[in-house]
């Protein structure tokens, strides 16, 4: 029987390269970030299914979960950087905070909430994407970095309260990525490690069914 994932922030960075990786073993994929062009292309790529918007908006959250009625693997993978530059916390627009709490926390929260059905029944997997900027006290990263810690906790108790599932709180290390050029420039960003490299540990990860936990991927 052929492993079904779904896998959000999937048109670009780690969500792609994953996606990419689990299609070439043969996985159906149901496939979402907001970039509908970008999404469409990738899909075509590799044969899987689109579902282009964005999961803070509960409609969404409904036809993704919709769409994949058995499901073996959740991976939250899409996230906001919040404001750029990188501001102080004395600075951090509340505003903005808010939404990023909406979209690294709530939203993951939401899609686990909506899918939970179909993982118990496949007794399947979560991989919740978060940063080492979630126990580390960087300057600037706070805004984002709290919302990582938040989306650890939640990983963590998931696994307590869901010990038939697989829950994996994923730290990535930097990659070469869109949002980490925004946060530190391009050629910083440069020198970082290449997604498609980390997404084949996590897809080991994902093969191997390890215990659920922290990982880091570097």
């Amino acid at each position: 029987m052929t492993n079904t994932a779904l896998i959000t922030g999937a048109s670009r960075g780690l969500g792609l390269a994953l996606a990419r990786s689990l299609a070439g073993a043969g996985w159906n994929l149901v496939l979402t970030a907001r970039g509908a062009d970008d999404l469409e292309r990738v899909a075509a790529e590799l044969g899987a299914t689109a579902i282009p918007g964005d999961v803070r908006d509960p409609a969404h959250v409904r036809r993704l979960a919709g769409a994949a009625p058995e499901l073996d693997l959740l991976v939250n993978n899409a996230s906001d950087l919040g404001v750029t530059p990188l501001p102080p916390l004395a600075d951090y627009p509340l505003e903005a905070f808010r939404t990023l709490l909406e979209t690294n926390v709530i939203a993951p929260l939401a899609l686990i909430q909506a899918t939970l059905p179909a993982l118990r029944a496949a007794q399947g997997a979560v991989v919740n994407v978060t940063s080492d900027a979630a126990t580390g006290p960087y300057e600037g990263w706070g805004g984002y970095g709290a919302t990582k810690a938040a989306l650890e906790q939640l990983s963590n108790v998931l696994a307590a309260e869901e010990p038939e599932l697989r829950v994996w709180w994923v730290d990535p290390g930097e990659m070469n990525t869109r949002m980490l050029a925004d946060a530190v420039g391009a050629e910083e960003a440069g020198a970082a490690a290449d997604p498609a490299k980390v997404a084949a540990a996590l897809h080991d990860l994902v093969a191997a069914r390890a215990a659920s936990g922290k990982v880091s991927l570097q």
